[in-house]
């Protein structure tokens, strides 16, 4: 394990020697002293992180004792949120230093990388407040889920309702439809048996028409018979009175004769 203190020990020293030019005097012999303090524990720091199985942790000492505290962590931020979610926590929050320095695992090429405490609480402010809008946003979807489903339902009701409505709607334009058949199959009926009534009653009339002409031929024949019968009959009646009369004037003649030889007899 001692093989990783050089490499962390020449990152750190790197890192220390670049920042005097960009702090004070006072705050860069502060970092120095950090690093080098850090660098002092690499080994400890490392068999850490190979124990936990991350990628890395943060590292710093703790204010009250100088004690050596490693957090590890996939991420600076992975491990100050699994740190911040300790029971601990609370307490060794107020010995932490302003500044936390997150070391790399020895396999991994990239150098140590110094992290101050409010950006971890600010991205991990960040984390909570983008995890409850993730939560909001959850929440949000399952309302606005139901209410498409309650839409869903409503709409599916209203279908099947409007469905039931328009189906017995149909029916009953159906039944209407089959009564008026059914009326005018029975209209059609009453006029087929009233033509065929009149084709009978045309068929009786010109029956009545021809039996009429027929007696009418008949009565005409007859008076024509009655006719000849009653001429013939007058004159038969013209000759009993002409045969009367000559018979009577014969019988006045006898009688006369009789009643004159009666009278010459007296």
């Amino acid at each position: 394990m001692r093989t990783h203190s050089v490499p962390l020990l020449a990152l750190l020293l790197m890192v220390a020697g670049c920042t005097p030019s960009l702090m004070p005097p006072s705050q860069a012999a502060a970092v120095r002293h950090r690093d080098r303090a850090l660098a002092a524990r690499a080994d400890a720091i490392h068999a850490t992180i190979k124990d936990s199985g991350r990628t890395g942790a943060l590292a710093y000492l703790d204010g009250g004792g100088g004690q050596l505290v490693v957090l590890p962590g996939d991420s600076p931020i992975d491990a100050w949120t699994r740190f911040t979610a300790s029971p601990d926590s609370a307490k060794s929050r107020g010995t932490m230093p302003p500044v936390l320095t997150y070391v790399h695992r020895a396999d991994i090429p990239a150098p140590p990388e110094a992290i101050s405490l409010s950006a971890l609480e600010q991205q991990q402010a960040l984390r909570v407040s983008v995890a409850s809008l993730q939560t909001e946003l959850a929440g949000t979807h399952r309302n606005i889920e139901d209410r498409l489903g309650a839409v869903e339902r409503e709409l599916r009701e209203t279908i099947e309702t409007s469905r039931r409505e328009a189906d017995a709607a149909q029916a009953a334009a159906r039944a209407d439809v089959q009564r008026a058949l059914s009326a005018f199959a029975d209209d059609l009926s009453s006029v087929r048996r009233l033509l065929l009534q009149t084709a009978q009653l045309g068929w009786l009339n010109h029956e009545l028409a021809v039996e009429n002409a027929s007696g009418v031929r008949k009565v005409a024949s007859a008076s024509q018979e009655l006719a000849a019968s009653s001429a013939r009959l007058e004159d038969t009646m013209r000759q009993l009175s002409d045969t009367l009369a000559g018979q009577l004037k014969e019988l006045a003649a006898r009688l006369d004769n009789i009643q004159g030889k009666v009278t010459s007899l007296k």
